[in-house]
């Protein structure tokens, strides 16, 4: 591709970018594919002959977009806002074309010169003291523009740590520099980034995660009981990292507090990540949640977040450049040049050695919008966010979550976990609209974040519309479901009271004839046995009344009996063990008739049993003699 042709395929490319920019709400906000879809598109091999532009460029819209979560739509809220602006594609694009490695002054002296001068603009516009501006007299700190937040914490970690090995080894000069790492201690709130515990991994030393408040917010008191603790066994505190605007939901860590508790702790680190919040300080009526900022040892915000500026750019300033480079300095020959005491070199100011140009891109910003330009954005963002509060609070089946100060709302169903897990997952596999959950003083909770630079209030009652939609259809399912399982609840009890109906039915003939009930319960006597008395044909059974003991054969059993004891001539004995009673056939039959209940009478019970027989429906049966067994226990004959 000659300069020709670029200049038509750029012409070509703007119009591209612009169309997609202006056409993105006719997208899927996320892509409906499947991990590896792509390898099934694309050859296994590079292709070995140049292949037409046009070519490539169909690929991209029929293969790379179905892939592409875009960021820029007006119906993501996930994260935090995705820097993006004209001007500061332009500063990109011109960058890429000058192509120069900005490691030194000497590199590439623009680079170097303008990354200063604008990290300055920012750090002014923003409000931090004069000691964290590079240009200002008789200041020794400064700025510098790294990849991530992430980058910026563990810069600022490792120039601790060097700080306080360095304390120690004067103290203790004959420990091993290991034996001394291995006290070393640093803080954050369990709210902080993640990147906190990455970099202690990184730095090979002890990270102590402390509870915040009930506003998620780090108070001092708690920093300084922690560090005492430690202190008295044997750990030596060298770094705590706060956050003004976390991640989970935009909390801000009290530094006054923390500032005023580290100044019993000489020698203490004290670093502030405001990766998205550190923006909106550019706002006067914002500025009072960067108080305490006169404590810090530094301080970082990324204009790629909320400034309109394309990642990457991360924005550190320190109140010390000595301390952060004296970590960082490799110095080979081949890097040095004439200038090196009077001119700053970034390659010492973090772990890269080659850099971007990318002070271009927040110059070309800073200018394009201004001061008040970039104001009204911020602004902006933080109403649509408000008019979402308000949507969430006249709903009474949600709640708010967090103290909504800046573009971020925290809510959720009330409800379980469970509950809202199942919200934001039909949320987002439908493609209306994208969401990220956060775990807020453990509770499961949604975030909202109004992410693009043109969304409108009907962005967000958009928004706010399809949630209720969603959970809508939720709550009705979960109602309907929570109905079944009480029908199918009641249908299991239903039957277990069945069961149990029945189980206590045979075993108790006054459940089902209540005549039992009113003659009174018969008593079987645990003497010896009493002969037979017969009344007419219908044998008798004859009890002692004074045992206070209820003894029953279950009817079912006596049915079966009479049933299988026809043969006149039988007069065997059947034993039952739990109601140690015998049951003996009668040599005689007897006609069906009427059966009568059980009644006392005098000092004995005489019970009647006879067979109830429908002469129709079921065969003559032997009547059977029941009396009480002798106290010996013979088995069952």
């Amino acid at each position: 591709m000659d300069s020709t042709e670029f200049r038509k395929r750029g012409m070509e490319m703007v119009e591209y970018i612009c169309n997609y920019l202006e056409t993105l709400n006719e997208r899927r906000v996320t892509p409906s594919v499947e991990p590896g879809y792509l390898r099934h598109l694309l050859p296994t091999e590079a292709p070995q002959e140049p292949e037409d532009w046009d070519q490539i460029m169909a690929d991209v819209e029929d293969k790379i977009m179905p892939g592409v979560t875009h960021w820029q739509h007006p119906r993501f809220h996930a994260y935090f806002p995705a820097g993006n602006s004209f001007p500061s594609i332009l500063g990109d694009m011109l960058g890429d074309g000058i192509g120069c490695i900005g490691f030194s002054w000497a590199a590439s002296p623009a680079c170097t010169e303008l990354e200063t001068i604008v990290l300055d603009w920012l750090g002014k516009a923003i409000g931090l003291p004069n000691h964290f501006l590079a240009l200002k007299e008789g200041s020794t700190g400064g700025g510098v523009i790294q990849t991530s937040a992430s980058e910026c914490v563990l810069v600022t970690m490792l120039a601790a740590r060097a700080q306080a090995l360095k304390r120690l080894k004067a103290q203790h000069p004959f420990v091993e520099e290991g034996h001394l790492l291995s006290k070393l201690m640093a803080y954050c709130s369990k709210e902080a980034h993640s990147c906190v515990e990455k970099a202690a991994m990184i730095c090979f030393v002890k990270l102590r995660i402390l509870e915040p408040d009930e506003n998620a917010s780090l108070r001092g008191q708690t920093i300084h009981e922690a560090m005492e603790e430690d202190e008295l066994q044997g750990l030596v505190p060298f770094f705590v990292s706060t956050t003004l605007g976390t991640t989970g939901s935009c909390a801000f860590d009290n530094l006054p507090e923390i500032g005023k508790e580290l100044q019993r702790f000489p020698g203490v680190w004290l670093h502030v990540d405001a990766a998205y919040a550190g923006n909106s300080f550019i706002c006067p009526e914002l500025k009072p949640l960067l108080k305490g900022i006169e404590y810090a040892d530094s301080f970082n915000t990324n204009p790629n977040k909320w400034l309109l500026t394309n990642f990457d750019c991360s924005t550190l300033w320190v109140r010390d450049r000595i301390r952060l480079t004296s970590a960082l300095v490799v110095d080979p020959l081949y890097l040095k040049h004439g200038y090196s005491d009077a001119a700053i070199d970034y390659r010492h100011w973090g772990v890269p050695l080659s850099r971007r140009f990318r002070s271009l891109k927040l110059w070309f910003v800073l200018r394009s919008y201004g001061i008040s330009g970039l104001q009204h954005y911020i602004r902006h963002h933080i109403k649509l966010a408000k008019r979402f509060e308000e949507l969430v609070l006249k709903d009474k089946r949600f709640e708010i979550c967090n103290q909504v100060k800046l573009g971020l709302v925290c809510f959720r169903l009330k409800g379980s976990d469970k509950l809202n897990e199942k919200l934001l997952s039909i949320i987002n596999e439908s493609g209306k609209l994208h969401m990220v959950p956060a775990s807020v003083n453990d509770r499961y909770i949604i975030r909202f974040c109004a992410v693009a630079q043109n969304a409108t209030a009907e962005d967000i009652d958009y928004a706010w519309d399809t949630i209720v939609d969603f959970a809508n259809e939720l709550l009705e399912k979960e109602q309907h479901d929570e109905l079944s399982e009480i029908i199918n609840r009641k249908k299991q009890d239903t039957l277990a009271q069945k069961r149990s109906f029945f189980v206590r039915m045979v075993s108790d003939p006054k459940i089902y004839n209540p005549a039992i009930n009113k003659a009174g319960t018969p008593k079987l006597s645990m003497e010896l046995p009493s002969p037979v008395v017969s009344r007419g044909s219908a044998p008798i059974i004859r009890t002692q009344s004074s045992v206070d003991h209820n003894s029953w054969i279950s009817w079912p059993l006596a049915f079966l009996f009479y049933g299988n004891n026809e043969d006149k001539g039988s007069n065997v004995s059947l034993r039952f063990r739990h109601l140690d009673t015998n049951v003996r056939p009668s040599s005689s039959r007897r006609n069906s008739g009427a059966g009568s209940s059980p009644s006392p009478e005098n000092e004995l019970d005489y019970v009647n049993v006879q067979q109830q027989q429908q002469e129709q429906k079921s065969p003559r049966r032997s009547p059977m003699v029941v009396r009480k067994a002798s106290g010996s226990r013979d088995t069952t004959n």
